[in-house]
């Protein structure tokens, strides 16, 4: 089985994308249960473990994968960046079932403390696994939530772009994945308030069903009972082409030479 996953390079692939995404979610939702379940820390100590999970994941898969982690980064990199269009769903689909395995562990391990302050499995803690518009508590419609989730992702996908571009100030010394981390933090804590910044499908959709099957009957609805499981899906992908496109038009098209794409797999990218 190992031998065939190391010749296999899609199959390689796969496994880092699931693996990366994995951890991605191990910090983020963790930190989020820690809070809510333990009473320890708060929104910048959320920020900060989202950021290092991207850290992290972005180093456990960048030199095998490219490090997306994330659909909405994958359909960007294959619409402007040369990443092969047939490899973006089967990413997809290992970053969103990392997400799934990376949010059961969560709540396994923090069951006891979640059934302990909500019994009911209501959006109180709900919003360990998944998104909600105004976290489940401010005055935000689906509408200001689905725009927030598009500016989120644009502005992550810009910025990607511009730390990997190695015709811009790429970091040097293997600081990528580090600076994509930082990205998602400031995200965390510019636009974390309107829909919870989780920029991400695979990072909303994958733990959002590990919830369902583990007792949140109401994981696929908000606060309000609108099946808004959708919005950050549809929203991110809109986002992060936006953003990629943006900044192939204000930026990266006055560079002064041509560049290897930031978005092909042997280059590590967020």
């Amino acid at each position: 089985m190992l031998r065939w996953l190391r010749e296999d390079r899609l199959a390689a692939e796969l496994s880092v994308e699931f693996a990366g995404t994995m951890i991605l979610v191990l910090f983020g939702c963790g930190s989020v249960a820690q809070v809510l379940a333990g009473g320890l820390g708060g929104h910048d100590s959320i920020a900060w473990a989202w950021g290092f999970g991207v850290t992290f994941g972005v180093y456990v898969a960048g030199r095998i994968s490219g490090g997306h982690l994330n659909p909405a980064v994958s359909v960007a990199f294959a619409m402007f960046s040369g990443f092969e269009w047939r490899k973006v769903l089967p990413y997809s689909l290992a970053q969103t079932l990392g997400a799934f395995i990376g949010a059961l562990l969560v709540r396994w391990n923090y069951g006891s403390m979640l059934h302990a302050v909500d019994p009911r499995h209501t959006v109180k803690t709900q919003i360990v696994f998944s998104t909600l518009p105004g976290n489940g508590t401010l005055p935000v419609d689906v509408r200001n939530a689905f725009l927030d989730q598009i500016i989120g992702t644009a502005i992550l996908l810009f910025l990607i772009l511009a730390v990997t571009d190695v015709l811009n100030v790429a970091p040097r010394a293997n600081l990528t994945a580090l600076i994509v981390g930082l990205i998602v933090v400031a995200i965390g804590m510019a636009w974390g308030s309107a829909a919870g910044y989780a920029i991400n499908p695979a990072r909303d959709f994958g733990p959002r069903v590990a919830s369902f099957f583990t007792g949140y009957g109401g994981a696929f609805v908000d606060q309000t009972g609108y099946p808004y499981f959708w919005v950050p899906i549809v929203a991110p992908v809109i986002g992060g082409v936006i953003g990629a496109g943006a900044y192939r038009l204000a930026v990266s098209r006055y560079l002064p030479i041509d560049q290897r794409e930031p978005g092909r797999v042997d280059q590590t990218s967020g």
